[in-house]
């Protein structure tokens, strides 16, 4: 692990020796089924006003950014493979940035479909070309999530929190994955009620139009969600479950296609399986080692003994560390993500 930069008040470091289960926002998370969330990279170039995990160039929250070797995580997906008995169909790379800022990113896929039979992952596609398009074709890639919440012109960039951001170039690549290559394209936007209501509508009919689809559903509307440390645009409710699937019922009847999450899974055929070992459970004590800053202000990075897993210890800052071997009290470990205080 070294520290690549600073800049921004923000950490840029590289990993390439902790342990790559037991965090959020690096390595591979095993959430109790036969997909893996792969990610390899914190970074994101926008600034999207909804964003659910602050990220970009002007979040409040952050204190690290965090780019994971390519041989170090495909060492650590093997491992998590092996521990779930092989019973893997696919591998999202996802994450809390947007996969295509990983420089690696055509030689993971590659690497990856050595072993497992579909690897997807998903994009805002700000920094998507045809010829990278073309190169994880080649390497293997299955389908493409493309997270496009209008094709507005002023209100994507509106959306997307940089002036930069062009959604007819987002739009034009899309068009080219679906009519041109044997990439699967699903498209995926944010309903944000009362800001792109007729743009999710236009989105479905530019989906049906291009051929998005072709394997699997072609649209997964995505509902907006607070979360604590995420962005919370002015006006924008978060509306309950039941007027979500309201939302969608109507559009499936105008448009005749499934948008419903819960009829889905069935089609991507996501089912439980066996899970990686969760090692320790809310109220264990471990002892750790700190070795690095946290994810997000406040948090700093520790190990276990055994270097097995990684822990976020929350309410501690980089700066006020002064033992680096310390016990931590665990105070959540859902999906064998663990977060902890240190034991008083």
């Amino acid at each position: 692990m070294r520290l690549l930069a600073r800049a921004r008040g923000r950490y840029f470091i590289y990993i390439d020796d902790l342990p790559l289960l037991g965090h959020v926002a690096f390595g591979v998370i095993d959430r109790g089924t036969n997909v893996l969330q792969v990610r390899p990279t914190t970074i994101c170039p926008l600034s999207c006003i909804f964003c659910s995990v602050d990220a970009g160039p002007f979040s409040r929250t952050r204190q690290s950014e965090y780019v994971v070797d390519l041989q170090h995580l495909v060492r650590w997906v093997k491992k998590v493979y092996e521990l779930k008995g092989g019973d893997v169909t696919e591998a999202l790379i996802d994450g809390v940035g947007d996969p295509l800022t990983y420089p690696d990113i055509h030689h993971l896929v590659r690497r990856l479909k050595e072993f497992i039979p579909r690897v997807a992952l998903e994009t805002h596609g700000a920094t998507l070309t045809k010829e990278l398009v073309r190169r994880l074709e080649e390497a293997g890639l299955d389908r493409i999530n493309l997270s496009i919440d209008t094709l507005d012109p002023e209100k994507a960039r509106f959306l997307q929190g940089v002036n930069w951001f062009n959604v007819r170039r987002v739009a034009e690549v899309a068009e080219f994955i679906a009519r041109e290559t044997s990439i699967d394209l699903h498209i995926t936007p944010v309903w944000l009620p009362g800001i792109n209501d007729e743009d999710i509508e236009r989105i479905i009919e530019w989906g049906l139009r291009i051929g998005a689809g072709k394997r699997f559903p072609p649209f997964g509307i995505q509902k907006y969600l607070r979360h604590r440390y995420g962005r919370k645009p002015p006006g924008v409710r978060e509306v309950p479950w039941s007027e979500f699937w309201r939302f969608l019922k109507r559009l499936e009847r105008k448009f005749g296609v499934a948008l419903s999450y819960r009829e889905m899974n069935w089609v991507f055929g996501i089912r439980r399986a066996r899970r990686a070992p969760i090692k320790y459970r809310t109220g264990d004590r471990v002892a750790v080692e700190i070795v690095a800053p946290g994810w997000l202000k406040g948090e700093v990075l520790a190990v276990d003994r055994g270097w097995e897993r990684v822990i976020t210890l929350v309410g501690m800052g980089w700066g006020d560390v002064r033992r680096r071997v310390v016990t931590a009290c665990i105070q959540s470990s859902k999906d064998g993500i663990y977060v902890a205080r240190r034991c008083r």
